[in-house]
């Protein structure tokens, strides 16, 4: 209906329905969803939205709006901020869940006044954090809310906090329903805002300046009569203005209405009155510099002219609108003039009021007289102007306490796919959950001791979570401090007839013949290597073989079968429990109750997002007990594949490059490249383990040809799997692979733990 009416509105309908650009969509959990539903509440938002991109650069942050003006400033003041800003879908089930699939957020805040019921019962049914920030109920809704407080109530019991401007505003929260322990006055994010004069080269100040040495008002926020019986503000300024103008000839207005739809209405007044004014949109123009009326038809750029004004009218408060915000020109440090309809900053008013910090007026023909009082009187103008700037600072620091908030409550939620899969999914992984506790039954029936300690290093996730990088850099700790390591892997996707090997470490042999994993333990030269399904009779062919005191045992988590002194399990920051719903409704083996049998936990890849501390507060629901690090993949060096050159990973040999993998979580790959500064002409991704025919090969170097690229890149899982001819059939593009090495943040801690596990034998 407001397309109807606003062809404007036409252009987010696909957003309104949950349909949001490609590159919204989200690949693992973490973002943050920020509501704020047109210009003001963006507007005080902003310095929240800030914190939250100074305090988790790693995260992505959207803002959504409702408003066409919303929108417009939102791109204006938070467009380098946001990785994306969008229209708030319709509160209907399936518009809200298409949104949160597609940015999977660790939390959703929202503005003020947004009690839509499906977003916030659907935000809190994935297990987000659920917040409403600078919240507020104006005197206008409140009877509205008393009468439906049983709607209203169901609603407010999904928020996980509810952070109110004022106390009184706390308690209309609770006439309106909302639980009192999760409700709180934390003060307005009004009172946070940063003042930013305008840029002195902007046109608007040169404007200004060429006026000096005459006085500049600002009419701001102007709006017509909330009816036909109320005044409208447009009116009144133009009349102010035409009184003031016949008095004293020094004075520039800038006049300011609130909505856009409102600058042409005012623009044919000012026509129709014979005054002469310029648009701020036409500055420039021949001729029209010298007039002493600027139309601010922009959308974002009142705030920073406060600094430019000698005394402020504030509209919506001579209409009966419930008034604007009195602090941005406060923080000036500027005078301000009121009407009495101030309902909606009822408490900011008040402030103002009792400082004296407030030119208050009763109707619109009082105005013209307090603004040449103000403009008479410097002195007095400027002690106004210093009380409100000492009101308005009192009360800082709302923002700290919603970044608090918002930190306190990020959390690793869970997205169910849409149906009839999951219906499906949702009883095939009950079977799977079946299953799993029965073959964990049986192995734990079965299980086995070797006669040297074993370190278990593995997951609760399908797909990879870094465990091969673990296992060296676990084998080289241990190394390092004087033992003689073993590894036992599996050796997924082998080919060879043999069911056990035992391979000495720097061995040659194809990756067909000992699996991918296992290649890159040999090539490490780190540590022997046992590869077969039966990690005892292969660590039993290890220990005779070689004189290791200690295995690894790599992806061992469920392996229970072979008894260990250290379990150490890996979570992975991109993707920490698969979802939260094992397979195949999600990606967990076994479910995350598991956690308990844990004795460490290592969170990988954990310098590509910014989510360790709520995946940590995750595990602890499981396992208070374990230690957590943290660790992240680093690059160590580019090597060619044809010569096995290395080059620094941060001086690569190449310019414009294409890349392909096939990883169990390919986007621990991407995120190394960005971080390099490396951003592929095109990329491709093949499932986990997969094995390189020629042909895909020669696709590859046809498409990443035609795409400008000068070299291929991939990772050395994917180089173990490529087969020998790999280079030829690239030309005429040369082939990199990326050689990494876990990161374990205090690893000396780690590294202690597994020790004095290793001196107690049959502790699991």
């Amino acid at each position: 209906w407001r397309a109807v009416r606003n062809h404007g509105y036409w252009r987010g309908l696909p957003e309104r329905f949950g349909f949001l650009p490609p590159t919204f969509k989200q690949t693992g959990p973490g973002a943050i969803w920020l509501h704020a539903v047109s210009v003001g509440e963006v507007l005080a938002c902003a310095g929240l939205v800030r914190r939250l991109r100074a305090a988790y650069p790693k995260t992505a942050i959207f803002v959504s709006t409702a408003t066409l003006a919303g929108r417009a400033a939102a791109e204006e003041k938070l467009g380098g901020v946001a990785a994306g800003i969008f229209f708030a879908p319709v509160d209907y089930v399936f518009a809200v869940r298409r949104v949160l699939r597609t940015l999977r957020p660790s939390v959703v805040a929202i503005a003020e006044t947004e009690i839509w019921p499906n977003l916030l019962r659907e935000a809190w049914r994935t297990g987000a954090g659920l917040a409403i920030v600078n919240g507020r109920i104006s005197d206008g809704a409140l009877p509205g809310y008393r009468r439906r407080r049983w709607f209203f109530a169901a609603a407010l019991a999904h928020a996980d906090a509810i952070l109110a401007q004022t106390e009184a505003m706390r308690e209309r929260f609770l006439e309106a329903g909302a639980p009192p322990e999760r409700v709180a006055a934390a003060g307005n994010f009004k009172y946070d805002f940063e003042p930013r004069p305008a840029d002195a080269n902007s046109p608007v100040a040169a404007l200004v300046e060429a006026a000096r040495p005459a006085k500049v008002w600002i009419a701001a926020s102007t709006m017509p009569g909330a009816d036909a019986a109320d005044v409208d503000e447009d009116d009144i300024v133009l009349d102010a203005w035409r009184a003031l103008a016949a008095r004293r000839g020094d004075v520039l207005l800038i006049w300011a209405p609130r909505k856009p739809e409102r600058f042409d209405v005012v623009a044919r007044k000012l026509e129709a009155a014979g005054v002469e004014y310029v648009r701020r949109s036409a500055l420039g123009g021949s001729g029209k510099a010298a007039a002493r009326v600027l139309l601010l038809d922009t959308i974002g750029e009142l705030s920073g002219l406060f600094a430019l004004a000698d005394v402020v009218f504030m509209g919506g408060s001579l209409a009966r609108r419930g008034g604007h915000n009195l602090l941005e020109p406060a923080l000036f440090a500027r005078p301000v003039i009121a009407g009495p309809h101030m309902e909606n900053f009822q408490a900011i008013a008040e402030d103002f009021r009792n400082a004296g910090a407030l030119v208050e007026i009763s109707e619109g023909s009082q105005l013209a007289g307090a603004v040449a009082r103000l403009l008479d009187d410097p002195g007095a103008a400027r002690e106004i102007g210093r009380r409100a700037l000492e009101c308005a600072q009192a009360r800082r620091g709302a923002t700290d306490r919603a970044l608090e908030e918002i930190r306190r409550l990020r959390r690793i939620p869970r997205y169910r796919p849409p149906q009839p899969w999951y219906a499906v999914a949702w009883a095939l992984s009950r079977a799977w959950k079946w299953g799993a506790a029965r073959r964990l039954e049986r192995g734990m029936a079965q299980q086995r001791r070797l006669d040297v300690p074993v370190v278990s290093i593995g997951n609760l996730t399908m797909g990879g979570t870094g465990k091969t990088p673990s296992v060296l850099r676990i084998a080289e700790l241990l190394r390092g401090r004087g033992y003689r390591p073993g590894i036992l892997t599996r050796g997924y996707g082998r080919s060879s007839p043999e069911k056990e090997l035992v391979v000495a470490p720097g061995a040659k042999m194809s990756a067909t013949h000992s699996g991918d994993e296992p290649q890159i333990f040999l090539r490490s030269g780190v540590a022997p290597v046992g590869i077969g399904a039966n990690r005892f009779s292969v660590g039993t062919l290890l220990r005779n073989e070689f004189p290791v005191n200690v295995l690894l045992l790599d992806d061992g988590f469920q392996h229970v079968k072979l008894a260990r002194s250290v379990d150490i399990v890996l979570i992975d920051a991109l993707n920490p429990f698969g979802g939260g719903e094992l397979f195949p409704l999600g990606r967990l083996r076994e479910p995350l109750a598991s956690l308990a049998r844990a004795g460490a936990v290592v969170i990988t890849r954990s310098g590509f997002a910014d989510v360790a501390e709520p995946i940590e507060r995750a595990v602890r629901r499981w396992n208070p007990r374990a230690p957590v690090f943290r660790g992240c993949l680093a690059a160590r060096a580019w090597v060619e594949n044809r010569t096995g050159i290395e080059h620094p990973a941060d001086a690569p040999p190449f310019a414009r490059a294409a890349a392909f993998c096939g990883l169990g979580n390919p986007q621990s790959f991407w995120r190394i490249l960005e971080n390099l500064g490396i951003e592929p002409v095109d990329r491709v991704e093949f499932r986990d383990h997969h094995h390189y025919r020629p042909e895909e090969l020669r696709r590859l170097a046809d498409q990443f040809g035609g795409a400008g690229a000068s070299a291929v890149l991939t990772t050395e899982k994917d180089a173990v799997n490529l087969c020998e001819i790999c280079d030829e059939l690239l030309l005429p593009l040369p082939l990199y692979w990326l050689k990494v090495a876990m990161q374990i943040e205090n690893e000396s801690a780690l590294l202690d733990w597994i020790e004095q596990r290793l001196r107690e034998p049959g502790e699991g």
